[in-house]
């Protein structure tokens, strides 16, 4: 038979009633020093159908003789609990508008939002998925690549040693069998068997390079890691720029090259940075330049092992002439230029 309202008040009263009632019995056998394990077996057989759990009369036993006037549950410590608020939404609009590659702990870390919230904005946020849409639209991609290149032209003109102080890296993947023609290509898929490459340069050649181990791809720890090689590498075999510490270094915008670890990481060490505009390897020197140079040598060529490509890869680098990196740096700026021309658009469309 179905209760009525009042019937199920009446009898929540009744359950709250005894409920409190057991409380004050647990309370009551602690003042009279009474065990938990007895006090669980006095309410048991007082109350066999409706005792509460044993774990339950141990927990108000604990409390009760440590002091405590109240059983409720202590409030929660940490962080508070955040909803998907305007205020939360446009925050975290504001901070991936600023930096469309940040991470989920990245936000947090900023904002003190937890992950799953943030997740939840990212998701569901409409405003928030137009304002990406809107901040990738190609006329914003054109301006962010013509204000970088003039940028770059003002280094140009109010430095003019900017060439002795750029280092340029990147990564490529080095394979085991890249086709030498596109009907090979065509025929013949490049192999499985492949190495990531990356490598540093300046105008004077090769600064550093180094293989990634197997199933391994660029991640912030990893990259900070490379870059103190890197560092360490300036230190040896370019004792000039480490001496004067105005080393530039460039490369492109990928996560883990702008993360907050690497950025903070950077900053600490005094590390100047030479913007890269996003989806524009046009005006990246390992781009247009160093891998097709390595990738060119390399076509056609087998290599059964990564062993064997990490052997002898470097020697296509060692191939490529001094004088080539001078070219290529003054092949940069000369793209630099082409682009304001273009005013930002492609140099194909100019």
């Amino acid at each position: 038979m179905k209760a009525y309202p009042d019937q199920e008040h009446k009898s929540h009263l009744a359950l709250r009633r005894f409920y409190d009632g057991t409380k004050i019995e647990a309370e009551f056998c602690v003042k009279l020093q009474i065990s938990a394990t007895e006090t669980f077996e006095m309410l048991n057989k007082a109350f066999p159908n409706d005792a509460p759990k044993r774990t339950t009369v141990f927990e108000w036993h604990s409390r009760f003789k440590a002091g405590r006037i109240s059983i409720e549950d202590d409030p929660r410590q940490g962080r508070p609990k955040f909803q998907r608020t305007d205020e939360n939404v446009q925050k975290i609009t504001d901070l991936i508008k600023e930096n469309p590659r940040t991470t989920l702990l990245e936000l947090e870390q900023d904002t003190g939002i937890s992950k799953t919230t943030i997740g939840r904005i990212v998701t569901k946020s409409k405003r928030l998925l137009q304002n990406s849409s809107q901040d990738s639209s190609p006329m914003r991609k054109k301006l962010c690549r013509l204000a970088t290149c003039e940028d770059m032209m003002e280094m140009t003109r109010t430095d003019p040693e900017w060439k002795d102080k750029i280092i340029t890296g990147d990564e490529t993947w080095v394979y085991g069998y890249d086709p030498e023609t596109k009907p090979q290509s065509a025929e013949l898929k490049k192999s499985r068997n492949k190495v990531l490459l990356v490598a540093f340069s300046d105008n004077k050649g090769i600064v550093h390079h180094e293989y990634l181990p197997a199933g391994q791809t660029v991640i912030e720890e990893m990259y900070l890691g490379i870059l103190r090689r890197l560092r360490e590498a300036i230190r040896k075999k370019r004792p000039e720029k480490w001496t004067t510490g105005s080393w530039i270094l460039h490369h492109d915008n990928a996560r883990p090259h702008t993360a907050h670890l690497m950025t903070s990481s950077l900053a600490k060490n005094g590390t100047q940075i030479l913007l890269q505009p996003p989806y524009f390897p046009d005006i990246a020197p390992n781009d247009f330049f160093l891998f097709p140079k390595l990738k060119a040598v390399l076509k056609g060529r087998h290599f059964d092992t990564r062993d064997d490509i990490i052997e002898k890869s470097p020697l296509a680098l060692k191939s490529i002439p001094k004088e080539a990196y001078k070219n290529c740096f003054d092949n940069w700026e000369k793209r630099w230029r082409w682009c304001v021309e273009a005013r930002g658009d492609y140099f194909e469309k100019f």
